[in-house]
C-alpha cells in the first residue's frame, strides 16, 4: 500500500513536467510568430486600419514583450537587427529544458 502514493506522486510530477515543457514550446512558437508578423507588417504587409491584423499583432506583442523586454534592456540592436529574441529563445529553452523540467521530474 505504501508504493501506490509514490507512484501517484511520480505520475503527477511527470504530468506537470510535460505541461511545463509544452508551455515552453508554445511560448517559443509565439515568439517566432511575433518576429515574423512584425517583420511582415513593418514591410507594409498590413492593411491600414484592419482590425484583425491589429488584434493579432497586439496579442503577440502583449504576450511576448514582458519576456523580450528583459533581454532588450541588456542587448542593444545591431543596426536594424534585433538579436534579443534569439537570445531570449535560447535562454528559455536551455533553462526550461535543462533546469526547470528536470527539477520538476525529480
Amino acid at each position: 500500500m505504501t508504493g501506490a502514493p509514490i507512484f501517484v506522486v511520480a505520475t503527477v510530477r511527470d504530468s506537470i513536467a510535460d505541461f511545463v515543457s509544452a508551455l515552453i514550446i508554445v511560448y517559443v512558437i509565439i515568439i517566432f510568430a511575433y518576429i515574423i508578423t512584425s517583420l511582415i507588417f513593418s514591410f507594409g504587409g498590413r492593411i491600414p486600419y484592419s482590425k484583425w491584423s491589429s488584434a493579432v499583432l497586439g496579442f503577440l506583442r502583449d504576450v511576448t514583450e514582458p519576456y523580450l523586454g528583459i533581454f532588450r534592456r541588456f542587448i542593444p540592436p545591431i543596426g536594424p537587427i534585433d538579436v534579443s529574441p534569439i537570445v531570449a529563445i535560447l535562454v528559455l529553452q536551455i533553462v526550461g529544458f535543462s533546469v526547470i523540467v528536470p527539477l520538476i521530474r525529480g
